[in-house]
């Protein structure tokens, strides 16, 4: 399929014709092998070695010859440089005290707990987005994570999780000594005596990354994003959110957040490779999702620290998931990416403490999502 042309032409034409089927042979067959360019190297040098002449300024030298070794070199390419529009958007809004901030200004707050069936305390006249965000004009602009999980869901990630770092749940802030962030609650996968718990992966991409630990992953939405631009995406996110002027004016309606949680495994038969674009919908992934409207998230806040951030909307699944490490390296690659620098974002950001049920919205709601948010 992929051979070049046999035809005869003149020495002069076909030695600039092999020539081209040789460049035009790799560019097809991008997979083709590095024997595989030397044999039609051969044949194209052995077709003007008979011709007996040399074809002016064409010879086989000329011809420039790129193969796609398989390898990421190229993944963490940028685009041209060029004005970033969203930098320094974001809104300088103060954390505050929760208890004296709700007399005066109700603002739910996040992560909550989304177990079925559970209903928040805070009584808000707001409702959250509960169709896919890009049915309401909004995109991703940002991609993060966190140590564990900010939200909480009975029977998936809750007290009872494990991962190879233990947590104490209730007894402190849990922090872990190396890395300083707080870890939130764990999915109930890990498995010590599993290979593909245990064994090592080497990380070119993602920083401070674990086999086995579990990762709650955020992608805020926003309809004041630059949209299929290269300044679509932003760190900090809330550059992205509020980069166009003008266009929020119900935030919970135009401000949402995706949140999933995978466990880190080094198995490939977990592989998805676009983890960067948005949460995962594909059989039981992303299938259950809780919808509610809450805050920005961040160990900065707790149950006496809220954020302003807020009313935002939230669709968080429920379920927790296995992925390859080599999907969250992938994602890790497509950050360095982007135009905006990203770099604050490779590495996994601690863990809120649950939202009280006084401060979690009574608004959530159940639907399932039938396509990407």
């Amino acid at each position: 399929m992929c051979a070049p042309d046999s035809s005869s032409k003149s020495s002069s034409e076909g030695l600039l014709s092999n020539n081209k089927v040789l460049v035009s042979a790799i560019a097809f067959c991008g997979a083709v092998t590095i024997a595989s360019v030397a044999s039609l190297a051969v044949v194209a040098s052995n077709t003007a070695g008979t011709s007996g002449t040399s074809a002016a300024g064409a010879s086989l030298k000329d011809a420039t010859i790129v193969v796609n070794t398989g390898d990421m070199l190229y993944a963490t390419g940028k685009p041209p440089e060029g004005e970033n529009p969203c930098s320094g958007k974001k809104p300088e809004l103060e954390n505050y005290d929760c208890v004296i901030g709700a007399i005066a200004d109700v603002k739910p707050q996040a992560g909550g707990n989304v177990t079925k069936g559970y209903k928040g305390g805070m009584e808000v006249d707001h409702v959250p987005i509960t169709t896919p965000y890009w049915q309401n004009k909004m995109c991703p602009v940002n991609v993060h994570w966190h140590l564990g999980t900010e939200h909480y869901s009975a029977g998936e990630y809750d007290e009872f999780g494990s991962g190879p770092v233990q947590n104490t749940y209730g007894l402190g802030d849990r922090r872990l000594a190396e890395t300083e962030a707080r870890k939130g609650y764990q999915c109930r996968y890990y498995d010590l005596d599993d290979n593909k718990f245990n064994t090592p992966y080497v990380w070119k991409h993602c920083v401070g990354m674990r086999i086995g630990e579990t990762y709650e992953v955020h992608w805020p939405h926003s309809a004041a994003g630059m949209c299929g631009t290269p300044n679509q995406y932003q760190t900090p996110f809330y550059d992205g959110v509020f980069c166009v002027d003008g266009v929020l004016t119900d935030t919970a309606a135009q401000i949402g957040v995706q949140a999933q949680i995978f466990t880190i495994v080094n198995d490939e038969d977990y592989y998805y490779p676009d983890l960067f674009r948005g949460m995962i919908v594909d059989g039981e992934m992303g299938k259950d999702i809780a919808m509610y409207t809450g805050s920005t998230t961040g160990t900065s806040r707790d149950n006496e620290v809220c954020s302003q951030y807020s009313p935002i909307t939230w669709q968080v699944d429920r379920k927790c998931h296995m992925i390859s490490a080599s999907s969250f390296d992938k994602m890790c690659a497509d950050m360095k990416a982007q135009r905006d620098d990203m770099s604050d974002d490779l590495y996994a950001h601690g863990s809120r403490t649950l939202v009280s049920d006084e401060l979690t919205a009574n608004n959530q709601a159940n639907r399932k999502l039938r396509s990407s948010a």
